[in-house]
């Protein structure tokens, strides 16, 4: 399966991911983010994992490990740092979802503030 991984971008943009939950696909879609960030604001169907708690809290994704999973944080760093930890791991179909959630209230949905 690892060549699975091998052939999934590393990377998807907002318009893809707002194609996946408009297609009613089944993901895991992960704001790695923290609390008092998700409260500000948030997407939709995320679940909140924030980056600092990741390592503690993994058994709570490990049903996921062969589940498409897509990370987003504000601006795509964090997120890229989760997505290439969970490889790491062997999470099999990971992503990260380029420009975060500040990409998402540009390009998506611009109810969701930005900060």
């Amino acid at each position: 399966m690892l060549a699975d991984q091998e052939k999934l971008p590393l990377e998807v943009d907002v318009h893809h991911v707002k194609s996946l939950l408009d297609a009613g696909t089944e993901f895991l879609f992960i704001d790695c983010r923290e609390p008092d960030e998700h409260e500000t604001t948030r997407i939709e169907g995320t679940t909140l994992f924030p980056l600092s708690q990741m390592q503690e809290r993994i058994a709570e994704i490990e049903q996921h490990r062969e589940t498409h999973i897509i990370v987003h944080c504000h601006h795509g760093g964090r997120s890229m740092r989760v997505t290439q930890w969970l490889i790491k791991q062997e999470f099999l179909q990971v992503q990260n979802m380029a420009g975060g959630i500040d990409d998402w209230s540009l390009n998506i949905d611009d109810s969701v503030p930005r900060y």
